[in-house]
């Protein structure tokens, strides 16, 4: 059985940025920014202004790095998937693949650095929260292309 891969590249460039805004505002000042500062023991409100006064472009392009790299991958696993069972995924079947591969790769290889790192559970929990919705949502965007 021969399948081929193939990107669909607009398919991925909206997820991208469906979870870019997603992430924006789920780490935003009335989203639970304030509750993961203060689980990292640091101040909301400092933590900003030092924000504010420092260069975030590093982070940024990293982070959308990042982001673009969780959709193109989350793209071939949905294709793959599609292969696999040799019908089209569904919208509640991309949700599906992206929450499991949010929850049982990005969630549980997180776990470890953030328990041995001391941030703790709190941390953890907020952080994979956003890798969970966020991959669950490239999921459902990517399961209209396959």
């Amino acid at each position: 059985m021969a399948t081929t891969v193939s990107v669909t590249w607009v398919g991925v460039i909206l997820s991208f940025i469906a979870t870019f805004a997603l992430n924006m505002t789920y780490f935003s000042a009335k989203g639970l920014y304030p509750a993961w500062v203060r689980a990292l023991g640091q101040d909301p409100q400092r933590n900003a202004e030092r924000g504010q006064s420092s260069n975030m472009a590093p982070a940024f392009t990293l982070v959308t790095i990042g982001l673009f790299v969780q959709a193109f991958v989350m793209d071939w696993i949905i294709q793959a998937a599609h292969a696999l069972y040799g019908h089209d995924v569904s919208f509640i079947g991309g949700i599906g693949i992206g929450a499991g591969v949010g929850a049982g790769i990005a969630a549980a290889a997180s776990l470890g650095h953030r328990v041995f790192s001391g941030q703790g559970l709190r941390v953890w929990i907020i952080e994979v929260g956003a890798d969970i919705l966020g991959l669950a949502l490239m999921g459902a965007i990517l399961s209209f292309w396959h």
